[in-house]
């Protein structure tokens, strides 16, 4: 541990109540008064707040101090309270720095995309609810890119299927952790819940009759849920029609919508009638692309991208062949599709036809999912492709091809997901895919964990679409088909990092989920640090395989007492920590009980490092269930790169 700061007592009162905990603003007057001091560079930032005129700025001293030069401040010089709370209370006082304005001019492979996996799923991958609710709640907070599993749908009773739901549940539940209960999302209601069962026949092969909703004998329309599971279902048409209601709430910036079809080709075609109908306006156009170049963000403003997998259009049509077409489609009608590595064999036939149907295919324009075979493949060079891993295939592609994989991933997109044995919801270590290139990190945001918190990191103040680091983009227009072999060591500067936080004081800290007394609450503060492992650099096996865990550098402070604790200035340091991109590495604060036993989560922040601000400053806290609170931690950051 380094240094600690001394206690201050204060030395001056308010006649009406302190906008801060008494120890903040102990040390708040303390720096007013000059017993500790701003860095330079952050009272130049104070002084260019305080002539802004926004408000009326009280002389500091009396004529000698005001002429002072810029760059001086003589010892008897002090800072004005009022001025200081005003400038600490408003977003210049915040420990992450506002992200700037996008530059949203170049191509979509050019971004890191805020992303979401299972989206409908409230709770655990198991037995928890799907709900419309749940796409509302990842829009409104970011949300760029939602997944859509959908499955044959029948025309029973809501009522049927949900009863066989919970009689299956009930038991289920007794074998599962409780920690597996769904909770971010509030119930959803059970008219948005299509029918369900486990096996689905065909009783017309004719095309889907229109949709008419007062009809007492309903058509089967797809329904979405987790496949093979307990998880209980949402009709298609209902999720379409919440993404479109929350789509552009948040930003104006596109939407990319992953659809993973299960459902028979009768069914796909409902679906494209349905967010045709639902979403128009806001789909693109088939006949925009040409197929060759990736549009930017900025000129997709208000436009639902479908991913979903590509399909050659028939060029010759015949009786004949559209007779064998109808004949297959009798037998592939409970078939399903998938755009992921780990729903496609490797030893199916080439000669076997896909399951998707043309006008579904057509309306993946831009983000076009293929089959991941390998990076030499010939749809690993066309320009709309997508290939999703998952992130066990993802560190094999690392250590095989991993130079490759950094360089295809500047000009082309990628989306990597959680390992399907993460019943939990839990999640991957996002950054490590990031620092790989890839765009799309689909995350479980049922489940606030390191993943999670790393993705409020990257995403944070901005608009859910993020530019690369220059060294990471491809060429604005036209990559060159040839894929470099150029590594991620080689494309960009890495850096030695010596980093120091001095943990002062907290104020409304949240407590620990169930915990409803402040009294016997005993925090402490553990930083950590999330940097580029070697071996992220050089292709070898990443020790985790890339599973979401602590920094790769931690400490903590000591205890303290209450929601108000004072933390006594102690600091924390990391020093001459090697290979450090700053774009690409967070800094994460968690706020823990100590007790007998696991010190249970109450709060915690996470910023990018080269968004953390150097001086004293407010780091602001979500709790532990990722929502934002008016939990705040008073800290002085000290950082250098050499």
């Amino acid at each position: 541990m380094g240094p600690s700061y001394k206690l201050l007592h204060r030395t001056a009162t308010t006649a009406s109540p302190p906008p801060f905990s008494p120890h903040i603003l102990t040390y708040l007057e303390a720096i007013a008064s000059k017993k500790l001091a701003l860095p330079p560079e952050q009272l130049q930032e104070f002084r260019a707040y305080t002539s802004t005129g926004q408000f009326h700025v009280v002389p500091e001293t009396p004529n000698a101090a005001l002429q002072a030069p810029d760059n001086e401040t003589p010892p008897s010089r002090s800072i004005d309270i009022k001025n200081l709370l005003s400038y600490m209370k408003s977003p210049e006082g915040n420990a992450a720095i506002t992200p700037a304005e996008q530059d949203l001019s170049y191509p979509i492979s050019n971004y890191f995309i805020n992303s979401s996996h299972n989206t409908y799923l409230t709770g655990n991958q198991l037995y928890s609810e799907s709900s419309t609710d749940a796409y509302t709640n990842v829009l409104l907070r970011g949300c760029r890119c939602i997944e859509i599993d959908v499955w044959d749908g029948d025309a029973k009773s809501s009522s049927d299927s949900g009863e066989r739901w919970e009689e299956n549940k009930r038991k289920f539940r007794p074998h599962m952790h409780r920690s597996l209960s769904p909770r971010h999302v509030k119930g959803s209601s059970d008219k948005d819940h299509s029918p369900a069962h486990e096996s689905t026949t065909e009783e017309s092969l004719s095309l889907p009759t229109p949709w008419q909703s007062a009809s007492t004998v309903a058509r089967a329309e797809p329904r979405v849920l987790h496949g093979y599971t307990l998880t209980k279902e949402v009709s298609f048409r209902s999720v379409c029609m919440a993404v479109r209601d929350a789509a552009f709430v948040h930003s104006d910036l596109p939407i990319i919508v992953s659809l993973e079809v299960h459902a028979g080709k009768d069914q796909q075609e409902i679906m494209v009638e349905i967010m045709e109908q639902i979403w128009k306006g806001f789909l693109v156009n088939p006949s925009s692309g040409d197929g060759q170049t990736l549009p930017s963000p900025g000129e997709l403003r208000k436009k639902i991208l479908i991913k979903v997998k590509y399909v050659a259009p028939e060029r010759v049509k015949t009786p004949a062949t559209d007779m064998k077409a109808r004949m297959q489609r009798r037998k592939s009608d409970s078939s399903s599709s998938s755009d992921s590595d780990n729903q496609g064999s490797e030893d199916v036939k080439k000669n076997k036809k896909s399951s998707i149907i043309e006008p579904l295919s057509a309306l993946g324009v831009y983000t076009r999912s293929y089959h991941f075979k390998d990076l030499s493949a010939p749809e690993a060079t066309v320009p709309c492709h997508v290939f999703s891993l998952s992130e066990k295939k993802f560190m094999t592609v690392h250590e095989s091809q991993g130079p490759t994989l950094f360089s295809h991933n500047r000009n082309y997109l990628m989306r990597a997901f959680p390992a399907g044995t993460r019943v939990t919801s839990s999640n991957l270590d996002p950054a490590v895919f990031w620092r790989k290139g890839v765009q799309i990190v689909a995350l479980n945001w049922q489940k606030y964990d390191a993943g999670m918190m790393l993705n409020e990191g990257m995403f944070a103040g901005s608009a859910g679409w993020v530019l690369k680091p220059k060294e990471y983009r491809g060429q604005r227009r036209n990559p060159n088909s040839d894929v470099s072999d150029e590594s991620q060591g080689d494309a960009i500067a890495h850096k030695t990092l010596s980093l120091s936080i001095g943990i002062l004081a907290g104020q409304n800290l949240p407590l620990p989920i169930g915990d409803h007394k402040p009294r016997g609450f005993s925090p402490y503060v553990k930083c950590e640090l999330h940097v580029e492992k070697p071996e992220e650099r050089t292709g070898a096996a990443i020790e985790g395989g890339g599973k979401s865990k602590d920094g790769e550098f931690k400490q903590k402070s000591k205890t303290s007492r209450g929601v108000d604790p004072d933390f006594g200035g102690e600091t924390v340091t990391f020093s001459n920590v090697p290979g450090v991109v700053e774009e690409m590495s967070f800094v994460r604060f968690k706020i823990r009980d100590d007790e007998i036993g696991t010190d249970d989560l109450a709060a915690w922040a996470c910023i990018r490092l080269d968004r953390l601000k150097a001086g004293f400053r407010f780091v602001r806290l979500f709790n532990a269930v990722g929502d934002a609170s008016q939990g705040l931690l008073l800290v002085k950051v000290e950082k250098s790169l050499a």
